[in-house]
């Protein structure tokens, strides 16, 4: 167990993050990159709802190594089924085949993305669109997602943040899969801790990342 649990145990320990000009520096150059894609177009936008559909049960690492893969051979946006699950076997992604069917099937939603995500106010709203529409998206995808094109008011409840949360007492449960009423309670959680810190939950994400990973991912 850690040191100082509770939540004013984890308010701590960010605060202390967030003093340490190196990883304050990572967090910045890493928001300030989500930021930038808010305002771009519906391509740069479905690039990284396929960088996030690869994410899932996999990682950060691989999902970026694929998307630089498929953009290198102008698969984000054209060619076959098979020809992007090729690409994702040859860079060693687990479920090369069901996450290109996803990838493909997802095409069908560039026209429009930016629009149409933001077109509902609000991300619980977005999320229930992302979810119910694009295969492969979860609630934890679909935030992940929201987040990178710079709309940070969401959490990306995965695997690490969990752990932070179940090693400060925050949470008991430790089951595999979030429902979307148990996601929103978490994060909930999670906002309150930001709120206290004085940012955005989908911020206080990236410091909770570095703290089990040692890196600032996207």
């Amino acid at each position: 167990m850690v040191e100082g649990v509770g939540v004013a145990g984890l308010v701590d320990c960010v605060r202390g993050l967030m003093r340490d000009g190196f990883v304050r520096g990572l967090v910045d150059r890493r928001v300030s990159e989500f930021l930038s894609v808010y305002g771009a177009g519906d391509g740069r936008w479905f690039e990284e709802l396929v960088f996030c559909i690869l994410t899932a049960n996999s990682s950060a690492e691989t999902g970026i190594r694929c998307v630089e893969a498929l953009k290198a051979r102008g698969l984000i946006f054209d060619g076959s089924v098979s020809d992007v699950a090729r690409v994702l076997r040859g860079v060693g992604h687990r479920f090369w085949r069901v996450r290109a069917g996803f990838i493909v099937g997802a095409r069908r939603w560039v026209p429009g993305l930016r629009a149409r995500v933001l077109g509902f106010g609000e991300p619980v709203a977005m999320r229930r669109w992302l979810v119910s529409r694009i295969k492969g998206i979860g609630w934890k995808e679909s935030s992940h997602f929201l987040r990178n094109v710079g709309i940070l008011d969401v959490a990306i409840i995965d695997r690490h943040i969990l752990r932070v949360m179940r090693e400060y007492g925050l949470i008991s449960w430790s089951g595999r899969t979030l429902t979307e009423s148990r996601y929103l309670r978490y994060e909930r959680i999670l906002k309150g801790i930001a709120e206290e810190l004085g940012i955005p939950v989908g911020v206080l994400d990236l410091y909770l990342w570095y703290m089990r990973t040692g890196k600032v991912l996207k």
